[in-house]
């Protein structure tokens, strides 16, 4: 089976012949046979699978699925798995594979790439898939986009959805909300996230309402003008009220004065004009 591809693999892949060799196909027992255990995909589509099976039925296995045998007589699964749901459900006892000899990175590597290359996988599975080949292949972000024929921008973008809260990636593997809307909460802690994801199930927001929602979150409110207000003493208040009457006995009595009163951080201030010609 033809894989490109990364570390020991590559090595592996020059030393295939020029020529595909025909693989033989075998009768499996259903029973010795496991999934992948790097299987990206974590969700499978009850409904795609039983259509599937029905197609199998009228038409058969066009497509063996592929297998390693990582213990005597017992299989592990490196591509086909959905197929091999679909005849577990016909109650097939055998299935027809082709069997490969493969180690663990190898195998995962393969699972890894194939469902990649498949468009079903959501955004979160897409991007464990990514942290895995980078794990088993000791690849840089650089590296495995160069590998996979992707910008270094992409794959980054992908990796950062694994920094979101649980709920949201749960939310984007059941399709609940879409990759940009958990693009869009990578702003928020993870308390905020939760609490928006609420919202945007909700209300149904769309993407740009969800962006919006929280770049006014993110607003910095004005800051008001703080005014202190200093205790005024008893004394301070009689001498206040006795020029004020002051003033007003000189009013009443014709003179025309003009005052300002002003509060300071020390004291009050009162200045009182007094024309020279009355």
């Amino acid at each position: 089976m033809p894989f490109s591809l990364f570390g020991n693999n590559r090595d592996k892949a020059a030393r295939q012949p020029a020529h595909p060799v025909k693989q033989t196909v075998v009768m499996i027992p259903i029973a010795q046979i496991i999934p992948n255990r790097f299987q990206p995909r974590q969700r499978f589509d009850a409904t795609a699978i039983t259509e599937l099976a029905q197609t199998i039925q009228e038409h058969g296995l066009l497509q063996p699925i592929v297998l390693r045998e990582y213990e005597p007589e017992h299989y592990e699964i490196i591509a086909g798995e959905r197929r091999f749901r679909a005849v577990s459900s016909l109650k097939w006892e055998t299935v027809p594979a082709i069997v490969e000899k493969m180690n663990d990175d190898e195998t995962a590597s393969i699972a890894l790439i194939e469902n990649l290359q498949r468009e079903e996988l959501t955004a979160i599975e897409e991007a464990h898939a990514y942290q895995q080949l980078m794990t088993l292949n000791q690849l840089t972000q650089s590296q495995l986009a160069q590998g996979i024929g992707k910008s270094q921008g992409f794959v980054a973008n992908k990796l950062r959805l694994l920094k979101l809260a649980e709920p949201v990636r749960t939310a984007i593997l059941n399709r609940d909300i879409s990759e940009r809307h958990g693009r869009a909460l990578l702003a928020l802690s993870t308390d905020q996230q939760e609490a928006m994801l609420q919202t945007i199930v909700t209300d149904h927001l769309t993407v740009k309402e969800t962006e919006a929602l929280i770049a006014k979150g993110h607003q910095q409110p004005k800051r008001r003008r703080k005014v202190t207000k200093h205790s005024v003493s008893g004394d301070t208040r009689v001498a206040v009220n006795t020029i004020r009457q002051s003033v007003k006995m000189v009013t009443d009595a014709g003179m025309t004065l003009t005052t300002k009163e002003e509060e300071t951080a020390d004291g009050y201030r009162i200045i009182i004009d007094i024309p020279k010609e009355s």
